[in-house]
């Protein structure tokens, strides 16, 4: 009796010394595991062991930005699906929903989000905004007013940030690939 008594004891302590799974890395590792992300889409977690922090590098095959790589950093809280995750461009780009700081404006992370949505549909929004621009719920009201004003200086203002030039005093990243 003692002795099993003892290893119940040892059991106890083990149990205290490794981390609790939360439900939001048991959600994310389920999104992760059903994600079936297209040649345009990678994810890259740096440390491996942290589910919840990880960058997603979208290579648009069409559309106005074509041959840029664009990285988003993903980082997931513990109310996960409860919150949405929080959603980042690394990059200073041209573009008019997602501002200079790299916040993004897509219904999904704000107001629209349900439980029921996962990384995949915030993977599959991020990579439309890439193929149709979204004047009309902008974040950088410069580059929507030229969408909407002149689609071919939108254009060409595009293809110039791309390259790392500087639009009207702004400095974009050089995102081509």
């Amino acid at each position: 009796m003692i002795k099993i008594w003892s290893m119940k004891k040892n059991e106890d302590q083990a149990a205290k010394k490794k981390p609790k799974t939360s439900a939001a890395q048991i959600r994310v590792q389920k999104d992760l595991t059903e994600l079936e992300l297209p040649s345009t889409m990678k994810t890259n977690f740096p440390d491996p062991a942290d589910l919840l922090n990880f960058t997603l590098t979208i290579t648009p095959d069409e559309g106005m930005y074509k041959g840029g790589a664009f990285t988003f950093s993903f980082n997931i809280n513990t109310n996960y699906p409860h919150e949405p995750p929080k959603v980042k461009c690394t990059q200073t780009i041209y573009h008019p929903n997602i501002d200079l700081e790299g916040n993004v404006c897509l219904n999904i992370l704000r107001e629209d989000w349900k439980p029921v949505l996962n990384l995949n549909s915030v993977m599959v929004g991020l990579q439309y905004l890439f193929l149709e621009p979204n004047a009309d719920d902008p974040l950088n009201k410069e580059a929507a007013e030229e969408l909407r004003r002149n689609r071919e200086q939108f254009m060409y203002n595009v293809k110039n940030s791309m390259r790392g030039a500087n639009i009207k005093g702004v400095q974009y990243d050089k995102v081509l690939v």
